[in-house]
């Protein structure tokens, strides 16, 4: 029989300890926490196999589960010598998912379970708390309702807010055992007039239930947002965990939090938490009320006035400290603790690697490495790639003015201004359209992912350090300020309003999610410093990197940002970006709208020393490092005049009537303009454009190696080549050209000429191409399309929905289609190279700067990655991880 139930607690483990497949994260942690003598309250794990199951079978159970459940329960029974549905003393439990890898607020949770109108009574009698007992079941209802029974919570918390306005007090500990137990009663009134039927008093049923609902939401959209976002497959399942229940809302000497071993915002060594007194855990988390700081040291820091609890619970907190400890060196990296403490008795609930900030995840892995906890190759594999973005771009400049309105806490560091969205949906329409958002909330929820993710920044007026909105703006990498308490939101009139100032939606606002100020209209920026940890990381990265990193730059600015990133050369520099300028714009019209060779030479006589020119601050900028040149591709549609005053520019300085320009426009109409008269063709039928652009390349190579003293070697590359015989015509070019300026000049230099590899026949051809050409780029934005025979322009209308299915992994814009281009680029790689020795091979589409197509490009043995300047540093990081795991 198959294995389903893994039981954990009282000295008692099925095995699968450590495993996160087979556990998820949270059943293999629980298990390894009970092992090394932890206080976890007993429970059992449904494995992940079970929900993969579950779906295969049409969402129902084998016997087989049922039995081993069963067994399950016993175990909590024996352990806890409470029995599951007993009127007397009856077990609670908790059912909670459990992934393989952490999804914080996107999964479902159901506590209390066990509870109905009987076994209420005898929680009462038992604890000797009927407050505490009224209170628990009263959330029972409203969590099982909402997890389960699918019955909007909101429903619930208005009776809660009437239930206070009603004894005219501000806070649920206000409430009384009679207040609850009249609670209780309305609110199975209400699942009773939304359902039609009572709400279920058997406890088995309420445990079927509530582990279908937790496999359920495996499927439910914001875990499909979430699992997209983030790369997670979607047959990879969730695992149910079923774990007595321990309760932080048993009076005064009980309480509940969460806390982090180091601070997940930015990395120092301190404990990092919040908690409740008199409370459960999802009062921490969702904003229900405003926690208390876990250390005296951080109550002093905000000013805040409640007992942390180091003072409040010394013995308890020394004690959690000690666990602290304990679970950092066990299992090497910053946690994520969920705690209980239930009448002075500590209870561990949850241990996993916390959601960090890129600030915080470097500094972590820096100091674990210093400290000896990790190795340097194992801190360089700890920092996701993708997350040093955080720390890429502008933050507030510090002398800018600010109109600060209000101050909540700082729950995400980074910076943020754009137009306020009151909710998900609308901040993701308006991102969509362009726009940089504000996403303001009263507080977030999992609902909220798909706009959380569209939005530039998270406001929120409930909520503290670990509520959902901080949690998934740090994972996320968004700057959050939750908890100001001084907005005031309607979602009627579509206006917040703080004090007396009022904002409604499409307003701008800028947040600072270092220091948890809001602040009115837009804020200047500075950009960043790369220094410190992350200049300590590159390093490192750098000693166990194989492949060099370039980027793709055009300007003088890109070019200093890219070197100042780590840029080791230009992959890519796109000259028909030089062209759009609008002091040029004129000439490159004439030239395109020419019908002779005459006409075409006179633009291009103005287009030479504005071309050398831009090469020649090119080259100086890189200093010596390799500069790729891409001779010009332009679709035409984009060159093309489309404004009155567009062509009579044109035809003033062409000497031709705007009619003849506008019937040469007409005969230069592309129906699809991607595959049409550009790249190489281009030069094939005007071969004195590549001529022009060549002459400037080494013009400017021999101007800027007599000024530096320093060699510079230019790699002029032939765009959309498809047959070798386009490649030696434009080589011929470009030869004749250089020749032609060595001769004028009375001096030479070495220079490369290669071909980007963008078409499918290019690829099969590679053999016979590299007999002539010295290097190959991969140009995958272009050869994805015409692989798939998808324009990456339109495909955003269908691809969601296609990832959503599992047509397709993943983007494929976004991340390389290893199974369809990339087999065409290891193809091109394995032919090119047997047929030159040494053939340069790089890749400087959009997926340069991709973790997992880098990944893909080190299998494959290329000798560098190019990608946009701001994305170098994610490079070098991500091509040192794929040569470590690849040395493995």
């Amino acid at each position: 029989m198959t294995q389903w139930v893994y039981r954990f607690g009282g000295g008692v483990s099925d095995g699968g300890k450590g495993d996160k497949n087979l556990l998820g994260g949270k059943g293999a942690n629980l298990d390894g926490m009970a092992s090394i003598g932890l206080p976890v309250p007993p429970g059992f794990t449904i494995s992940t196999p079970m929900c993969t199951h579950y779906y295969e079978a049409g969402e129902s159970f084998p016997d087989s589960l049922r039995e081993q459940v069963a067994k399950g329960l016993a175990h909590i029974e024996g352990i806890t010598g409470k029995r599951f549905g007993d009127s007397g003393d009856p077990l609670l439990v908790s059912v909670r998912s459990g992934a393989r890898v952490s999804m914080p607020g996107m999964m479902d949770t159901v506590l209390n379970l066990g509870l109905n109108d009987t076994t209420v009574e005898g929680l009462a009698a038992s604890s000797g708390d009927a407050r505490f007992a009224w209170d628990s079941y009263r959330r029972f209802i409203q969590m099982y309702s909402d997890v389960v029974l699918g019955i909007d919570h909101y429903i619930f918390e208005d009776a809660l807010e009437i239930a206070k306005e009603d004894k005219g007090v501000n806070l649920d500990t206000d409430l009384g055992a009679e207040d609850w137990q009249r609670l209780v009663g309305t609110y199975k009134a209400k699942v009773e007039e939304a359902l039609g039927r009572p709400f279920p008093q058997d406890p088995m049923d309420q445990l079927w239930g509530a582990i279908a609902a937790v496999f359920g939401s495996w499927q439910s959209e914001r875990a499909k947002v979430y699992r997209r976002l983030n790369d997670i497959p979607a047959d990879w399942g969730t695992a149910v965990n079923v774990q007595a229940m321990v309760f932080g809302n048993m009076g005064d000497t009980s309480a509940t939090g969460v806390a982090f071993t180091r601070d997940p915002a930015i990395g120092t060594r301190a404990y990092y938490g919040e908690y409740l007194i008199n409370a459960q855990g999802e009062d921490v988390v969702a904003g229900i009320r405003t926690p208390q700081y876990l250390t005296k040291a951080a109550r002093e820091a905000a000013g805040a006035t409640a007992a942390s609890m180091e003072e409040a619970m010394p013995e308890t907190y020394t004690e959690l400290a000690r666990v602290f400890d304990l679970l950092e060196t066990h299992y090497r990296d910053m946690q994520d603790i969920e705690f209980t403490v239930e009448r002075g008795k500590l209870w561990m609930l949850q241990t996993r690697s916390g959601k960090r900030t890129a600030k915080a995840a470097l500094k972590i892995a820096v100091d674990m490495a210093e400290e000896g906890l990790i190795t340097q190759e194992e801190a360089i594999l700890r920092v996701e790639p993708g997350a040093l973005d955080q720390l890429l771009h502008p933050t507030l400049d510090p002398a800018a003015v600010r109109d600060v309105v209000t101050t909540g806490l700082p729950a995400s560091p980074g910076a943020a201004s754009g137009i306020i969205a009151f909710d998900a949906d609308e901040a993701e329409r308006l991102a969509a359209l362009g726009e940089d958002v504000i996403l303001v909330r009263v507080e977030t929820s999992p609902e909220d992912i798909h706009g959380m993710h569209a939005a530039r920044g998270i406001l929120t007026a409930r909520g503290g350090m670990t509520s959902h909105a901080a949690v998934v703006a740090r994972g996320m990498g968004r700057p959050c300020v939750s908890g100001a308490g001084a907005l005031s939101i309607n979602m009627q009139e579509r206006v917040m309003r703080i004090g007396g100032r009022s904002f409604n939606e499409g307003d701008t606002l800028t947040i600072d999610g270092g220091t948890g100020e809001v602040m009115a209209g837009k804020v200047a920026t500075i950009q960043p410093q790369l220094a410190g940890d992350f200049g300590t990381l590159m390093v490192w990265a750098d000693k166990g990197r194989r492949m060099k990193v370039r980027t793709n730059a055009e300007t003088p600015a890109d070019c200093a940002v890219a070197r100042e990133f780590g840029a080791e050369g230009i992959g890519l520099c796109r000259t028909e970006h030089m062209f759009f300028d609008p002091a040029r714009i004129t000439a490159v019209r004439q030239m395109i709208l020419s019908e002779n060779e005459k006409g075409r030479r006179a633009a291009l006589d103005r287009l030479l020393p504005e071309q050398r020119s831009d090469f020649v601050e090119i080259f100086r900028i890189m200093s010596g490092l390799p500069v790729t040149i891409r001779l010009l591709d332009p679709p035409l549609h984009e060159f093309l005049p489309h404004r009155e005053e567009d062509y009579q520019e044109v035809a003033q300085a062409s000497g031709v009537s705007i009619d003849v320009l506008k019937r040469r426009v007409g005969e230069l109409h592309e129906f699809n303009p991607m595959l049409g008269h550009r790249g190489c063709r281009l030069g094939i039928t005007y071969p004195e454009i590549y001529e022009m652009q060549a002459r400037a390349i080494i013009e400017a190579a021999l101007a800027v190696a007599d000024e530096t003293g320093e060699a510079v070697v230019p790699e002029i590359m032939i765009p959309l080549v498809m047959t070798t015989r386009e490649f030696e015509l434009m080589k011929a070019v470009v030869d004749k050209a250089a020749e032609a300026v060595f001769a004028d000049k009375g001096k030479r230099l070495d220079y490369l000429v290669g071909t980007m590899i963008e078409l499918p026949r290019a690829a099969l051809m590679a053999g016979e191409i590299a007999g002539q050409a010295e290097f190959f780029s991969f140009g995958t934005n272009d050869l994805t399309q015409t692989t798939l025979g998808i324009s990456r322009d339109d495909a955003g209308k269908f691809l969601s929905a296609y990832v959503d299915k599992g047509v397709l992994p993943k983007d494929p814009f976004v991340s390389i289609d290893v199974d369809g281009v990339g087999q065409l680029v290891s193809l091109a790689a394995e032919r090119g190279r047997a047929a030159r020795d040494g053939l340069k091979l790089g890749i400087c589409g959009e997926h340069g700067g991709d973790p997992a197509s880098i990944a893909f490009c080190e299998k494959t043995g290329l000798d560098y990655v190019s990608c946009s300047p701001y994305r170098v540093p994610i490079a070098r990081l991500a091509a040192a991880q794929a040569a470590l795991r690849a040395n493995k």
